[in-house]
């Protein structure tokens, strides 16, 4: 089994960090923009990141990756099977990965991507108002409903807490903070997650990837 892409994209983080947390040992060939390899582009044929390939099985995009993941590693339990459970950890999962991305993702894509890894500079007009347009309702909502203590939802870690946690990595890549007196259950809540060896891991080695210390 082998997932392609690069671990500073919050979808390829996801899929890493929930596999840690399943025990699923899950190497990573590393994919850029643009990028043609043969093996990539039969698992992922509009070149989207992550892609997985599973001897002959072949599925992109991180949600559908796990899905599948979760069917076939069935313990520990990431995706409830109650109804109201697992719902809502879907709608975590889609809420971070279209609302809270596209908050979080023209920052990080204007302020190290482009610069960095496409030689073109970034738009800091456009970065400047996702930070301050878009990204405040991201946090305030967020603020709303995470816990004081715990996990989102019944209890207990799950693909929630991990999607929800995944696209702060990059604010935190980029040096802005989630204001601690704005949003003070949001910082102590990315603090618990975050701090998990599932993503430990994986930030060190963007930061140092990033030449970030």
């Amino acid at each position: 089994m082998m997932l392609f892409g690069a671990p500073v994209s919050p979808f390829v983080r996801k899929v890493l960090a929930y596999a840690a947390e399943k025990g699923i040992e899950l190497p990573v060939t590393p994919v850029g923009i643009g990028d043609s390899g043969a093996d990539f582009a039969r698992a992922s044929p509009f070149k989207k990141m992550p892609a997985l390939i599973d001897g002959d099985f072949t599925l992109s995009d991180s949600s559908a990756i796990i899905a599948y993941l979760e069917a076939k590693h069935p313990d520990p339990a990431l995706i409830p099977a109650g109804a109201e459970d697992r719902g809502r950890v879907i709608w975590y999962d889609e809420f971070a990965d279209t609302i809270a991305v596209a908050a979080i993702g023209p920052i990080f894509f204007n302020r190290i991507v482009s610069p960095m890894f496409m030689g073109v500079p970034g738009d800091m007009a456009v970065a400047e108002k996702a930070e301050t347009e878009a990204l405040p309702p991201v946090c305030a909502y967020l603020e709303s409903v995470v816990p004081g203590d715990g996990f989102l939802v019944g209890g207990a870690l799950s693909l929630a807490d991990i999607a929800v946690a995944s696209p702060f990595v990059n604010l935190s890549h980029l040096g802005i903070p989630v204001d601690p007196d704005l949003y003070p259950k949001l910082v102590a809540y990315l603090a618990r997650i975050l701090a998990r060896e599932s993503f430990a891991v994986w930030i060190g080695r963007e930061r140092k990837m990033l030449k970030l210390g």
